[in-house]
Formats: C-alpha cells, sequence, structure tokens
C-alpha cells in the first residue's frame, strides 16, 4: 500500500512537472533503485529499453544524473506491449444501445478509467483539473483497498487540444468510463465516441448545450442555474408552510438572484401563503412592519453577496433586540458557503437554510482524512475553493467505479443504485428524455439554534 501512495505521489508529481501533450500517461510499477542496480538492469528488469525508462523519468535525463540507491523510478509498460491484460473479456453497460458497438469489460472485474481534462499547470483550468484528478486517484488506490482494481488512463485535453488526435488513441477505446471534458466544444466529438464505443462519459462540470438530452451515454453532473432554482423553490414552498415570507430587496443592480425570488413570488401566491418585501435602506420601524408577529418568519435577500447579508444581519439583530420572541429563519444562497468563517454564528442564531449541490464539511472525520493523505501525497494543500476539487473528484470516482463493480452493464447512477456516501458532492441521476442522464441531487443545509448541522436532501 505505501508503495501504491509513492506511485500517486510520484505520478502527480511528473504531470506537473512535464509538458502533459495529448498523449496517454501509463504506468506499471515504481521502483526503489537497490544498491547494484544499474539502469540496464533495471531496463531488462521490466522488459523496457533503456530510452522508455529514461523518457519515462525526466530527472534520469539531465547530462549530470546518476543513478542513486532508493531513487524512486517510474517504470512504463513496454511500447511493445498493451497497457492491459489480454484476458477474456465480457461486455459492458450500453452494448446494444443505438448507433453503439460492442464493447469489452475486462474478465478480472476490473473498471478502466479514462480522464480527458487539462492536466497541466499553465493556467487555473489545468490546475483545477489536476487537483480534481488527484482526487480520482486517492479513490481508486482506497477502492484497491477493497478488493476494486481500478486501471487508469489519462490524457492532458486543453482548451486547444486535438480531439480526435486523443480519442484515435487505442486506449480510449478500452476505457469502460470517460471523465471529462471541461469545454463545451469537446463534449460533442467525445460524446459521439463514446456512444459509438458503448462507453460512458461522466461530465463533471459545467458546460453548454443540450448533449445530454441526445446522447443516453452521457452522465451529466452540473446543473443550470434554471434547474438549481427549481429545486430550491420547491425545497422551500415544502418546507416553509404555514411561515410568513419576508423578501428583502438589497438594491443591488449586478445580482442574478431576482430571478428566484420573481419566481418564488409567484409560487407563494398560487399558495396561497402571505409575504411582504422590504428595502435593505428602509427605516428600523419600516423594517419591523414586514414581520409578523404571529407567524414564524422566513427572509429572503435577493442578492447573494456578503455586504448585503451583513447589512441585513444588522437589521435582524436590532430588530430581535427590541422585539423578543420574533420567530426568524433565513434562506440563503449557495455562496453563502463561502462566507461561514465570518457569518457561522449568525448561520445558527438565525436558523439558517442553504440550498446546494455539494456540502463541505471541514470537521467530519472522513474529510480530515482524505485531506491529510492528500497533504502527504502530493505535498500541498488543496486549493481554497468551494467545492474542493479534489474531494469532487474522490466522490465522482467512488460513486461509479462503485456502481460499476456492483451493477455492471445495468449501473445507470439512480437513487436505488447508490452504493456511497459522499465527503461532498452527493450524485442522484435522473433519465432526460430518451438521452443520457442528469444529475438531479439538491439539498439544504441548516444550520440549527441549538449550534448543531444537518443536511436535507430532496
Amino acid at each position: 500500500m505505501r508503495r501504491y501512495f509513492r506511485l500517486i505521489l510520484c505520478f502527480c508529481a511528473l504531470l506537473i512537472a512535464t509538458a502533459v501533450a495529448g498523449q496517454t500517461i501509463k504506468w506499471q510499477e515504481l521502483y526503489k533503485v537497490k544498491k547494484k542496480d544499474t539502469i540496464y538492469g533495471i531496463a531488462k528488469k521490466f522488459n523496457i529499453t533503456i530510452d522508455e525508462l529514461i523518457r519515462a523519468n525526466p530527472a534520469m535525463q539531465k547530462a549530470d544524473y546518476a543513478l542513486q540507491k532508493g531513487d524512486q523510478l517510474l517504470i512504463p509498460y513496454p511500447a511493445t506491449k498493451p497497457a492491459t491484460a489480454t484476458t477474456p473479456a465480457t461486455k459492458t453497460a450500453n452494448a446494444s444501445a443505438q448507433g453503439s458497438t460492442t464493447h469489452k469489460r475486462a474478465a478480472d472485474g476490473t473498471v478502466r478509467i479514462g480522464v480527458m481534462l487539462p492536466l497541466h499547470n499553465v493556467d487555473g483550468d489545468g490546475q483545477r483539473m489536476v487537483e480534481y484528478y488527484r482526487g480520482v486517484l486517492m479513490a481508486c488506490d482506497s477502492l484497491r483497498s477493497q478488493g476494486i482494481a481500478t486501471h487508469v488512463y489519462a490524457w492532458n485535453v486543453p482548451i486547444d487540444a486535438n480531439v480526435q488526435q486523443t480519442i484515435n488513441d487505442d486506449n480510449a477505446r478500452q476505457c469502460d468510463i470517460i471523465f471529462g471534458p471541461l469545454y463545451t466544444k469537446q463534449v460533442k466529438p467525445i460524446g459521439d465516441f463514446c456512444r459509438k464505443n458503448g462507453i460512458r462519459l461522466v461530465i463533471p462540470f459545467s458546460i453548454n448545450g443540450n448533449d445530454v438530452a441526445q446522447n443516453e451515454h452521457i452522465y451529466q453532473v452540473f446543473q443550470t442555474p434554471a434547474q438549481q432554482n427549481e429545486a430550491s423553490i420547491n425545497a422551500f414552498v415544502q418546507r416553509f408552510k404555514g411561515r410568513h415570507i419576508v423578501i428583502v430587496d438589497c438594491n443591488d443592480t449586478t445580482s442574478r438572484k431576482g430571478v428566484f425570488t420573481f419566481n418564488l413570488r409567484k409560487r407563494l401566491e398560487k399558495a396561497g401563503t402571505t409575504y411582504s418585501i422590504t428595502n435593505l435602506k428602509s427605516t428600523e420601524a419600516s423594517f419591523a412592519k414586514a414581520f409578523s408577529t404571529t407567524l414564524p418568519n422566513v427572509v429572503v435577500l435577493n442578492t447573494g453577496r456578503s455586504p448585503e447579508l451583513n447589512a441585513t444581519l444588522a437589521k435582524l439583530n436590532t430588530l430581535t433586540a427590541t422585539n423578543k420572541g420574533l420567530g426568524i429563519s433565513l434562506y440563503g444562497y449557495t455562496e453563502w458557503l463561502m462566507y461561514t468563517k465570518v457569518y457561522t454564528d449568525y448561520y445558527y442564531k438565525y436558523d439558517t437554510y442553504i440550498p446546494t449541490t455539494f456540502y463541505y464539511n471541514p470537521f467530519a472525520g472522513k474529510t480530515i482524512a482524505v485531506e491529510r493523505n492528500y497533504r502527504q501525497w502530493f505535498k500541498s494543500d488543496m486549493r481554497q475553493a468551494l467545492p474542493r476539487f479534489a474531494l469532487t473528484g474522490f466522490d465522482h470516482a467512488q460513486f461509479f467505479i462503485r456502481g460499476l463493480h456492483k451493477y455492471g452493464d445495468r449501473f445507470n447512477g439512480t437513487q436505488q443504485q447508490n452504493t456511497y456516501t459522499p465527503l461532498q458532492t452527493p450524485l442522484k441521476f435522473k433519465r432526460v428524455g430518451t438521452g443520457g442522464m442528469q444529475n438531479e441531487s439538491f439539498m439544504l443545509v441548516h444550520y440549527k439554534p441549538n449550534r448543531t448541522l444537518e443536511s436535507i436532501s430532496y
């Protein structure tokens, strides 16, 4: 196990240190150099050429390189031999789907994974996707310890990549599942390739277009803002029956949350639920008149920005100080999760609900363990982003690999087939017409006044 950890670390360091221009990354071993080893002897031991060994280890290409005891060398597969086992295979999922050819799964149950994302250190896109990919590798290691074998292929697919060159690689057709791409223009060619070859394509991040409705092999994790708004409104109406709603106009001309509050008002009117509208600039007395003294109040802002939230909290503090026993809950936006370090006490105080498709809990034991392992393997912390990219990759890989391992051809990612409790990013797929599957997972993160948290799934 320790050797495998080092292999992941060495491999990801290699990803960052070298220019990976659309090639397949293949490895079979991480070898620790012994006292009497020679470069020739190591190459012969693994049936590879000296050139193949040197190309796999950039440090060996330096003019002053000398082989030292204890060095860790990445051992590639021989160029003349396939990277996967040559044992008989069985049919894979969706082989009978219209337009797809027969796809062979490994007879030993190994799940073969492809990653087609920008894996480079040139810009933020590449750096984020490298972290996502690291999470995928960590998931594979975790599953390996549970007896689930995986084989990983990875391609650097930047925004200007020759996608046709990537999918022409023979190893691409070996995959049971591919994670990617990041860019919308790459979805159709890779999606068509996956449909032709009976491969599942998981699109992990936001894209434009509606390829998921046209291609039964696509699993789209991303939900559009309109879909998230609809889910949030449905959860609101279901959760807050019999409450008085207070909508606060925050005078933010840059906000796009007006779409949410406008459609929420229409639903409230249809349901016969009372609501009032007040303004953040109104006087304290005028602000107070918008609240019910007989019904519990739910406060909704028409912006997700921090300054307006701060001003609203100040008004609520004044209001509750002079109106003891006034029932107040806050209903926020996913962006509020970024403000937890500043506003956690207020979230608890005002019984706050935050709608989201993910939740990063830094205090959960399993999350702490994965972050610790990430730090040990990659000598860095995860990026300070929400959601955490490494945890997203970890969750995605765990969900799909476990599903394929248990259900094989029958796996479709629905709630009934879920075999994994996520660290951060829950998945629950539903078919889009006669096309592919789209994630519809949605939750409310509830900060309760007794200073406990609950996650309410829908």
